[in-house]
């Protein structure tokens, strides 16, 4: 298995993995090849590619605001899981993160998607109970 960074040209493939994940929220716009685009431009050196045989079998965004890492978007494939390819993903994103001078890293996770919160918590995430997410849509 091989680690790389992300590149535009996976788009597809890392979609279609997406799409085949549990717990892995997708919308139209954020998530388009134009908006995943637009956030590889601005994060080239945190968005990672786990590959085996040159199939893409895992795959974690991460960027930062300047002061705060934040991580999307992570997914491995089922066939692929219990062998190291998330953890791998996730210090290499931190490492990455890192370099950029940003040494606090957030993430969310849907409530329900119990094998997602137990993966973070295992790599040392913890769950704040002092906060409420929040968005809004931007029209």
């Amino acid at each position: 298995m091989q680690i790389a960074r992300m590149k535009p040209k996976d788009y597809k493939e890392v979609y279609s993995l997406w799409s085949k994940t549990p717990g892995v929220g997708l919308n139209d716009v954020d998530d388009s090849q134009k908006g995943i685009r637009r956030y590889i431009r601005r994060n080239p050196k945190t968005c990672f590619v786990a590959k085996d045989a040159n199939k893409i079998v895992g795959v974690l965004l991460s960027g930062h605001d300047g002061r705060r890492g934040y991580i999307h978007h992570a997914a491995v494939d089922c066939a692929f899981r219990h062998r190291g390819v998330g953890t791998a993903l996730v210090n290499a994103s931190i490492d990455a993160l890192q370099k950029e001078g940003i040494y606090k890293v957030a993430l969310v996770v849907f409530r329900d998607n119990e094998p997602g919160n137990a993966f973070w918590e295992k790599l040392g995430f913890t769950k704040r109970e002092d906060l409420f997410y929040r968005n809004r849509s931007v029209p």
